[in-house]
């Protein structure tokens, strides 16, 4: 119990300051609209899309992380559009932070690719459940000992451009900074993140093999974090499968294995730390995915395909 005052108490005074980072995803390339609202509605197909990240596994009260969410295209007065919903729900000790965002996008066709706007609107809901610290010095004010809970309004939007086998994306996520008071004494701030994205597809010689490269970089004005991911993925008539590495620069590397299986994306992918953690204290993620070609204008039977190729 004395680790996990600890871990408590160096959280909670971070409340007084920012929240912490955004959850990084080793799949965040199959999950754009996580990070980008313009990225909803990005192919013809209804993608639906759920993760569960666990951090820093065999510590105590670790992080985890569960996402869900959809997305997809429809075409209203004479222009294309995307929507998308998602759901996150991520614990740390006695924190948790929960969202629900609605996503939307406008799209464009631009020097022979498609430019797309989109928005964001999210509830955000953070809690503490003080009725489980351990607290040493009864009068100390700071820490919270019962069950505090806060709700608030989140805003993110972003660019996204697709030109043939490349794309690249900015975003900002909650640009208003949100404020969530939690009790009457504390107060969680959420500072604005600000993401850019990019990736390329490389054509091998052999017909049924494509090297998938992407980056995605994050910065909030104090930390940063960049992953650059590399991934020799295999396609042949209904099957794929790839395998793959990404590099975080001062922070992890981690490898990536997946493919599509009876219509399904399962994907896992397990994240080493370069500091003095452990290896085996990494990251563990489990990734499912799920699409369905989408005939908006035409009669006639949808036909399914999990391969997301950006």
């Amino acid at each position: 119990m004395r680790r996990y005052f600890i871990v408590t108490v160096l959280l909670l005074a971070s409340l007084t300051v920012q929240a912490q980072q955004d959850v990084s995803f080793g799949h965040y390339w199959a999950m754009e609209p996580s990070f980008n609202p313009a990225s909803a509605g990005k192919e013809e197909k209804l993608n639906v899309v759920i993760a569960y990240a666990m951090q820093l596994a065999g510590f105590e009260h670790n992080p985890k992380t569960m996402y869900a969410a959809a997305d997809m295209p429809f075409y209203a007065m004479n222009a294309y559009h995307g929507v998308g919903v998602q759901i996150i729900n991520d614990d740390i000790g006695l924190f948790s932070h929960k969202r629900l965002g609605l996503q939307y996008a406008y799209k464009k066709s631009l020097f022979k690719g498609t430019l797309s706007g989109g928005v964001q609107v999210s509830v955000l809901s953070e809690g503490f459940t003080g009725s489980k610290l351990e607290v040493i010095d009864d009068g100390d004010e700071a820490l919270p000992t019962s069950d505090v809970t806060g709700t608030g309004l989140d805003l993110s939007a972003g660019l996204y451009y697709t030109h043939r086998n490349w794309y690249v994306g900015i975003s900002a996520l909650h640009f208003n900074s949100p404020k969530v008071e939690l009790g009457e004494t504390n107060e969680y701030n959420i500072s604005s993140s600000y993401y850019l994205t990019g990736g390329y597809n490389i054509r091998l010689r052999n017909p049924f093999l494509t090297i998938h490269t992407s980056a995605l970089g994050r910065t909030d004005g104090v930390d940063w974090r960049a992953d650059i991911t590399g991934r020799l993925v295999y396609t042949h008539e209904k099957k794929m499968m790839y395998a793959g590495v990404s590099y975080s620069p001062t922070k992890s590397v981690t490898a990536m294995i997946g493919g599509n299986f009876h219509g399904i994306h399962l994907g896992y992918s397990y994240e080493v730390y370069t500091t003095a953690i452990s290896i085996g204290n990494g990251s563990h993620e489990l990734f499912v995915g799920y699409q369905t070609e989408l005939n908006l204008f035409k009669k006639g039977r949808n036909l399914h395909k999990s391969v997301r190729y950006l």
